[in-house]
């Protein structure tokens, strides 16, 4: 068991590897979806236990609708029904659920359920679940950015007074934290257009497991490489040279 010094505050994960591990196997891609769900309730009731604060989830890109039609159907009812039975087990363990991503062209269904479950979470404030569904972070800065433009049109804002921290405001993410340690299963060693504005200092892991494989001790692991690390921000790390202490290593 992991101790509780310098746990990352907010973990993000690309799930990544379903469908490999299901090939792998035999399996149709359905089944590798469906272990990949089961997999999902294991971490965030470990994320839970850990003490993490928020974990976000990259579960449907938007550029996900290019897969055939059978499969996406597919993963929205697989949504609906992860949220249909684990809803209220979120809201007993003190969980949040919040979603980002685009509203459209998710069927109506899904939406209502998302909403739903949404509210049921809502004043818990225990560890909070970010789902990232039918999400782009190229989408969500344009997002951002348009209403940035119509809050300066209202006289809202004055362009000069414009920051990163006022940009932050109109993210999806806004009142979250930064994910201080990415995780991306399956070995790929790429991010995928996700959380692109957040992502800027996350420290970046990447196990060669397929997500389904990815298991509680994977996350322990994880974290165990990120305490091991040292976060400069662009700045520098203390060196010690002939017992004095110097900076060194300016990234």
């Amino acid at each position: 068991m992991l101790n509780k010094d310098n746990i990352p505050q907010h973990v993000a994960i690309i799930m990544d590897g379903n469908g490999r591990w299901a090939r792998e196997k035999g399996l149709p891609r359905s089944e590798g979806h469906r272990r990949g769900i089961q997999r999902v309730e294991e971490i965030v009731e470990a994320a839970g236990e850990i003490g993490i604060k928020y974990l976000t989830l990259f579960a449907f890109s938007a550029e996900n609708w290019i897969r055939p039609k059978s499969e996406v159907a597919m993963l929205m009812r697989a949504l609906d029904n992860f949220l249909s039975h684990n809803t209220e087990r979120l809201r007993k363990n003190n969980m949040r659920l919040t979603v980002i991503g685009r509203r459209q062209p998710l069927p109506d269904y899904l939406w209502e359920r998302l909403l739903k479950s949404q509210a049921a979470t809502k004043d818990c404030n225990g560890l909070t679940v970010v789902l990232a569904f039918n999400y782009g972070g190229r989408a969500e800065i344009i997002d951002a950015v348009r209403k940035l433009a119509m809050a300066v049109l209202d006289k809202k804002i004055n362009p000069d007074d414009i920051s990163e921290e006022n940009f932050e405001r109109f993210l999806y993410t806004a009142g979250i934290p930064d994910p201080d340690l990415l995780i991306r299963t399956s070995g790929e060693l790429r991010i995928s257009n996700f959380l692109l504005w957040q992502l800027s200092y996350a420290e970046l892991y990447f196990p060669i497991l397929c997500w389904p494989d990815f298991k509680r001790g994977d996350l322990e692991e994880a974290i165990a490489v990120y305490r091991g690390r040292v976060r400069r921000f662009g700045g520098v790390r203390p060196s010690q040279v002939g017992g004095s202490s110097v900076q060194a290593e300016i990234l």
